[in-house]
This record gives structure tokens, sequence and C-alpha cells, in this order.
């Protein structure tokens, strides 16, 4: 027996380039002189491409080789296939890379129990793979995992496994249905097909394989409407996995069937997660009395948790998370004494936790319950209780556990994970908690209102990750020891400087944000040592200096945020040597001078926020072309000159383009119909873009998880000049557009109604001409419009958003606009202007109104004068009666003048008689 395997490294992925754990080299011929060796492990080295010798065959009384992971190079030798008497052989990646090899040398090797070709490139096997394994007459255990087998034959009449009891077949992208010869192999223990792409149901003939102990399905795309029942036939089964499939339905029959097998189910495991599974859980359930681990998370299940769960209390593990069920905790849930493990987050739980929950459950480890909107569960846990259990991961998120520091984790010195976030505790951080000596991976208590200082004494092991933030904690920034990869601090009370010494006590930061505090001073030089950080987010407190040169040497900086200090000077060359910097935020500074011009070096960057600052200069034409994935790009505020450069339209993922309250002139370029995220439904999917304030409906706001939804252009506040392009109406999904502050003359175009999803539209203090176009009742969403002062002229629109649109300071300063909301009606304007195409129609209406006027005129003038004066003339009596009438009439008016001076004479003379007396 030669036993070398490497104890030190425990995975096939990788390996450590530590010549102290591992063989390395040539294997010498001089093994050879072990003449009686029967045992060789070399697992687990590095052999670093070496070729496995040929002599290795010559090895006749092996009975054990193991050369996994161990990264030998070339091919399998054939002499392999003369160890007749080998009954244990495992290959799992023990290449360095994938090579194909043959299998032609396995017929030699007739007394073979174990083999295990994982990892190694069986794609050139074609469909005779399971033809030349069925004929090694003694195989027990066969184990192909990730061996690019090309196909999993559907029919193999002349299959002989009658020794086989274990087959993986595990993760080789089989896209059939499960072959039926599997179920011939009748003395099958474990069968593995998970991460494959088998598809349709899970057939009835694995009834046969009634010795089965192990069944793995999960990672394939099987469809059915509920699970089937018959899997509950197989009494033998100790562990099924059908998780990260596509099962829907209930589960009530299937867990009954489970259930049924004579003195209770030998089922030990059951992982049933990331389905669209639905229901509530059975009370069957809590008949499953062997089960140890239910993995039932990711899934829909509503109601309450079964009281039958009290059964099982073998159950050590339980996976609830991310569900929809929302009942209260049974008391029987304290029965579970062998709980180790409670995963129950992201559920709409009620009631009350109290101690009758807990009480018993002596073997608990872990629990996490992090708390959705919709759970009215809270905690009812008396001030002096102490638990009966030692956790080493807790982690509570917004349920109320406050207002007081929970006495309850006085006893529970075994803590690795400690997490309280949201949970409304307002008090200090007792010190009895730093008395515990723990030593942590994770401590989380953000979110709280606990305040005082924060002591150094905390150990931590790698790697180790620290929130504190948004509480009220005060006095220096806390340091501690160098095992920390992540330092969340934001939003407290901490004041004075960065530690001089920051680099050197946390050498392996890769995460650090002291923003929103109260610090001053300079960036300390020992920054610089942080060779591995990947986010420095310093932004809100009171920071000075300039922007220090050694940040060049964190070359693997991702996000780089100093918004909102005191910082100064010019923007440094050495910042264009931070390669993958995606997100740069500057805003709110005092930097001056131009961008320079190493920036365009930085070709992935997706977020440049220079804002709020004193940069002057051109805008560079060459973020448009050295910035490929940009989205982001905000330089309002500045004193930047010259003309928008056309080469920014090349920016086709830019949604955010505010270049705002600068002395930019010229036209505004007509290639924006080009930004295309402008012209697209926001992705559904939520995004890290990090936070920007932006200027939307007149107000500032801040954006942070949603800022990818928003789509933004505002050229405000410039010097702009020339017509609106038309091409802005292309920009089909732009949200807001803010043109305010320019000289832009010329109509707005006719086609704007076509930007529906325009929610804030600002064109005020420009020179625009001509009338609200029509169109504008299409923008459905437009809830903020402000057109003032330009010299827009005609009938304002009343359709539609306009309705809404009722403040008259939108319209002021245009002398020509009337109508609702304006006191002035359009019939006080002569000449009103009339819609576009309404003339045409307007003369039409007059030519077709005058003809009718004259015909009815003309009949008129026919029938009064032939119906009066015609008679007249025809019938002489008619004529006497007829002027006889008029001159009665004559007579009767005169006699009425008369009277009529005559009375008004005599009122004269009374009043101008009274007048004298």
């Amino acid at each position: 027996m030669l036993n070398l395997n490497n104890p030190f490294r425990d995975s096939f992925d990788s390996y450590e380039d530590d010549a102290v754990h591992e063989l390395r080299g040539e294997i010498s011929p001089s093994l050879l002189q072990l003449k009686d060796l029967e045992y060789l492990d070399l697992s687990l080295n590095n052999f670093k491409g070496v070729q496995l010798p040929e002599f290795i065959g010559s090895l006749k009384e092996l009975r054990y080789l193991n050369l996994s992971g161990s990264f030998f190079s070339g091919i399998i030798p054939q002499s392999l296939g003369n160890l007749s008497n080998l009954l244990y052989l495992d290959l799992n990646n023990f290449l360095d890379q994938s090579n194909q090899i043959g299998l032609g040398w396995l017929s030699g090797l007739s007394s073979l129990k174990y083999l295990n070709l994982g990892g190694v490139d069986l794609s050139n096997t074609a469909a005779y793979w399971l033809e030349i394994f069925s004929k090694l007459p003694s195989i027990v255990e066969l184990h192909l995992p990730n061996s690019n087998l090309p196909i999993l034959p559907i029919h193999f009449p002349s299959l002989n496994f009658t020794s086989l009891q274990v087959l993986d077949l595990s993760n080789n992208g089989f896209n059939s249905t499960i072959p039926h010869w599997l179920f011939n192999i009748t003395n099958l223990l474990s069968l593995d097909l998970n991460s494959n792409d088998l598809q349709g149901d899970i057939p009835d003939g694995f009834a046969s394989l009634n010795s089965l102990q192990l069944l793995d399905l999960s990672g394939n795309s099987f469809l059915e409407g509920q699970l089937s029942r018959n899997l509950g036939t197989l009494c033998n089964l100790q562990t099924l996995k059908l998780s990260l499939n596509q099962f829907r339905g209930e589960v009530s029959d299937f867990i009954d069937g489970l259930s049924e097998c004579i003195n209770s189910s030998s089922l030990a495991r059951l992982e049933l997660g990331y389905n669209q599974l639905t229901g509530n859980l059975p009370i069957s359930l809590g008949y499953l009395k062997n089960l140890r681990y239910l993995e039932l998370w990711y899934n829909s299940f509503l109601g309450s948790i079964p009281p039958s769960i009290g059964n099982l209390t073998f159950l050590e593990e339980l996976y609830l998370t991310s569900n929809q069920m929302n009942g209260k905790f049974p008391e029987s849930f304290g029965q579970l004494s062998a709980i180790r493990v409670l995963e129950l987050s992201d559920n709409q739980w009620e009631g009350f936790i109290t101690e009758a929950h807990l009480r018993n459950l002596t073997s608990l480890e872990e629990l996490s319950l992090i708390k959705t909107s919709n759970s009215s569960l809270s905690f009812n846990i008396s001030f002096d209780w102490i638990p009966p259990f030692k956790l080493r991961y807790l982690v509570i998120r917004y349920y109320q556990l406050g207002p007081k520091f929970p006495t309850w984790l006085r006893n529970q010195t075994e803590l690795t994970t400690l997490v309280l976030n949201g949970a409304s505790i307002s008090d200090t951080l007792p010190s009895w908690f730093w008395q515990l000596n723990l030593t942590l991976d994770e401590l989380d208590v953000g979110g709280n209102h606990l305040s005082g200082r924060i002591p150094n004494t905390l150990v931590f092991r790698f790697p180790g990750s620290v929130d504190l933030s948004s509480n009220r904690f005060e006095g220096p920034l806390p340091l501690w020891s160098s095992n920390l990869t992540k330092l969340y601090l934001r939003d407290n009370l901490f004041s004075g400087p960065i530690p001089n010494d920051l680099g050197q006590k946390t050498p392996f930061l890769t995460d650090l944000d002291i923003s929103f505090n109260s610090l001053n001073g300079s960036i300390p030089q020992s920054v610089g040592n942080l060779k591995q950080l990947l986010t420095l987010v310093i932004s809100n407190n009171n920071l000075s200096g300039g922007i220090p040169q050694f940040l060049k040497n964190i070359s693997s900086l991702y996000i780089l945020d100093m918004t909102k200090n005191n910082f100064s000077g010019e923007i440094p060359e050495s910042i264009g040597s931070l390669l993958t910097i995606r997100f740069l935020v500057l805003s709110n500074n005092h930097l001056s001078g131009e961008i320079p011009p190493s920036l365009k070096n930085c070709s992935l960057m997706d977020s440049l926020d220079l804002g709020e600052n004193q940069l002057s200069g051109n805008i560079p034409a060459w973020i448009g072309e050295s910035m490929p994935s940009l989205s982001i790009l905000r330089l309002r505020s500045n004193h930047f000159n010259g003309t928008i450069p056309s080469e920014l339209c090349k920016l086709s993922a830019l949604h955010i383009l505010d270049l705002s309250h600068n002395n930019l002139s010229g036209p505004i370029p007509h290639c924006v119909g080009d930004f295309s995220a402008m012209k697209v439904k926001p992705p559904d999917t939520e995004i890290y873009q990090g936070s920007l304030q932006v200027a939307i409906k007149g107000t500032q706001y801040v954006y942070q998880q949603t800022l990818y939804l928003v789509n933004l252009m505002d050229l405000s506040r410039n010097n702009l000049s020339g017509e609106m392009p038309v091409e802005l109406t292309s920009l089909l999904h732009l949200g807001t557009l803010n043109l305010s502050g320019n000289q832009l003359v010329g109509k707005i175009p006719t086609q704007i109604g076509k930007l529906e999803w325009l929610e804030s539209l600002d064109l005020s203090r420009n020179k625009l001409s001509g009338s609200i176009p029509p169109s504008m009742v299409s923008i459905r969403f437009l809830s903020f419009l402000n057109l003032s002062f330009n010299n827009l002229s005609g009938e304002i629109p009343t359709a539609n958003q306009f309705q809404t649109l009722i403040n008259p300071s939108i319209y002021e300063g245009n002398l020509a606009l009337c109508g609702v909301p304006l006191p002035k009606r359009c019939s006080e304007i002569d000449g009103t202007p009339q819609i576009p195409g309404a003339d045409e129609d307007k003369e039409d209406e007059n030519g077709h109104d005058k003809l009718w006027l004259f015909v009815s005129v003309g009949l008129g003038f026919i029938m009064g004068f032939w119906g009066v004066c015609g008679t007249l003339i025809i019938k002489k009596s008619w004529r006497y009666a007829y002027f006889q009438f008029f001159d009665k009439i004559k007579d009767q008016l005169l006699t009425f003048l008369a009277l009529s001076v005559v009375r008004l004479k005599r009122k004269m003379s009374e009043k101008n008689g009274a007048g004298e007396t």
C-alpha cells in the first residue's frame, strides 16, 4: 500500500501553488520495483501536465488506483487495460485539461467494481459508450459525471448491469426523456441524473426499482401538473432530490404517497426547492418520521406549517424560505428537538414567536428569519429568558426585537454570524456583548438606532464582514483585525480623520463604505495599500485636499464615490489607470480644470458623474468613442463650454444624460435619436447602477435601487440654439426631457406625441413659437409640463392629460396663448391660429354655406314678392283694402306723435317754473 494523497486540498476545481503540500514532477520507473503493490493513491497532487507513464499498466497486482484531481496531461495510457486484478479505479478530474479519450482499454478490467471517469471528455464515444460499460461484468459503481457524454440512448435491449448498484450520469446535458432501460437495473441503489436537461414526465417505471435508496433528478426540465404519487412505492428510498425543476401544482397527493409505506417511510432527505409548487403542506408530512432534511424553499406554498410537524423528531434541517406561507407557528414546532438549521425567511407569517416555540430546540445552531412587507409576525420573548441552544448563525432582518438590545443573546458564546438588521433597537451595544469574546465571520446591526462608541476589541475570521450602517454611532472610525474584507460604516455620526493606518490594519478590504458621516482631513496614504479594494465610497463627509495619486495603485477598483466633500484641484491623470472602474462619482466638490484625457482608458465605465464642480473646457468627444458601455453621463453645474459633441450619440446604452447648467452653445445634435436605451422599455430585472441625484419634475430626487428605470435627458440652463431636433421624438421611452433656459427657436415638433412614456417635459424660457402640437394630448403619463416664457400662440389643448395640467404658470409668458387655464379666451384674439389642415376644411364649409344662402334668399324673394304683390296686382278689391289699411295706420301714428310732443312741452315748462321758484 502506498498512500501519497494530498490531505491539504479538498477540491478538484483548483489548486494552490504550494510546493510544501503537493507532489510534483515525473513518476520514476523505480516504482516498478514494488512488485507486490496493490494500493496506489496519488490523488489531489499537482503533476502540472506530466504524462501519466505507460509503465503504470505493469503493476499487475494493483487492486486500487486513485489518480483523481492530480492534473496529469495527455491521454489515458492504454496499458491500464492490463490491470486485470484492478477493483477500484478513480480518474475523476485527473487531467489538467479536457482531453478526449478512447475506452477500448476498459475491456481488460474484468475484475473492476468501482470506476470514476468524472470530468474526462468522452464526447467522441458517440452512442456506444453504454455498450462498453455494460461489458464490465463485475461493475458495482459507475460514475460518469460531467463527461460530455453525447446522448442518453432511449432503447438498449442488450443491457447487462446485473451487479450495478450506483449509477452517476449527472451534468452531461442530456436533453431526452428518461429511458426505460434504466428500470431493468433492478439492483440499483443510487441513481444520479441531476443537472441535465431531461424533460417530460417522471415515468411510472421507477416503481420497479424497489431497492432504490437515492434518486437525484434535480436540475432538469421536468414539467408535470403534480408530482407523481408512484414514487411513494419506493419504500427503501432514503434520499429524493427533485429541486430545480419546473414542477407545478399541489404536493398533498405526492406526500401522502411517500408516507404510506409499511412501518413508515425510510425517507431521510427530501428536496423540492426551486420549483413552482403551491397549496398547503399536508398533515401527512408529519408521518415521514425518519425525515432529517426537508427542503421546500423557493416555491409558492400557502397556509401554515401543519401541526404534525412536531412528529418529525429526527428533523435536523428545515428550509421554507421564499414561499407565501401566511399562518402562525404551531405550538408543536417547539418539539423539534433535533433541529439544527431553520430557514424561514420571506414568508407572510402571522402571530408571535414565544419561548414555547423555542424552549425545546436544544440542538438549534442556525436561524434565519427575514421579514417581507406582508408579515405581521412579532417576537414576544421575556427580558430574562435564557435559550436552551447555542447558536452559530443568527440572521434576523426587519423584525422588531427592540427597543432594547436582546439580552437572551448573553449566553450565545458560539456565534460566528450575527445579523440584527432593521430590528428597531434603540439602545447602546451593552458591555456584556463586547465581553463575549466572539470570533465572527459577520456582524451586521445596520438599520437600527444604536448609539455610543465602538471598541476595537472584536475579532474576525477571514473573510470578515462588518455592517454598522444607518445608526447613531459616534467617535472615531473603529478598526478591527486584518481579516476584514467588508466594512460598512455609512450613515452614522463618526467624526475625525480617516485613521492613518487603515491600509495596514485592514489590508484585505474589498469593500469600504464610510459615507454620510462627519469625517474630515485628507485621504491617508495607507489607503493606497488596499490593493484588493473593489468599492471605495467616502461620499457626504467633510474630507478635503486633492484626489490622491496613489489611488492608481488600487488597480481592481470597481466603484469610486467621493461625492459631496470638499476635494479641490484637478482630476489627476493617474485616475485613468483604474482600468476596471465602472462607477466614477466625483460630484459636489470643488474640482477644477478639464476632464483628463487619460480617462479614455477606462473603457468599462458604466456611470460617470462629475456634476456640481468647477470643471471647464469642452466636453471631450472621446467619451462617446472610448466608453461604449456608458449608461449614465452627468456633467451638470460646471463651466463646460463649446458644443455638444455628436460623438456622444454613439453611446447606445446611455439612458441618463445630464449636461444642464453649463455654458454649452450651438444646436442640439440631430443624432440624439441614436440613444437606443431611451427608445426601449427598461429591463424587468433589477440592475445595480449605484445612486444618483437627478432633477425630475422640477425637484431633485436621489435614485438608488430603481435608477436603472430612469430615462432622462437634461440640457437645461445652457446657451443652446437652433430648433428642437425632430429626432428627439424617436426616444419612445424617454421619461424626462428638460431643454429649458436656452435659446431654442422654431416650433415644437408636431410628432412629440410619440413620446408616450414622457412624465416630465420642460421647454420653458426659450424662443419657441407656433402652436402647442395637438399630438401632445397622446402623452398619457405626462404629469409635469412647463412651456412658460416662449412665443407660443393659439389655443391650449384640453383633452386627456391636459385636463389635469391646469396651473396657469405652465403657460405664462406666452402672450398669444389662449384658453383654459389662462383667463384669456381665444375669442378675444383676432386671427386665432387654426388647427393645421382646418383652413381648407372651413373654406369648403363656407362655400357650401354661401351656396345654400343664395338659393334660400332667391326662393324667399320669389315666394314673398309673388305671394303678396302678385295678388294685389291681379285682384282690385284687395288693392283698395290694402292701401286703406296703411292710410289708417299712418293717421293713428301722426295723432300719437302730436299728442306726445304736446305732453313733453307741458312737462318742460312746469319744470322750468319750479326751478325759478
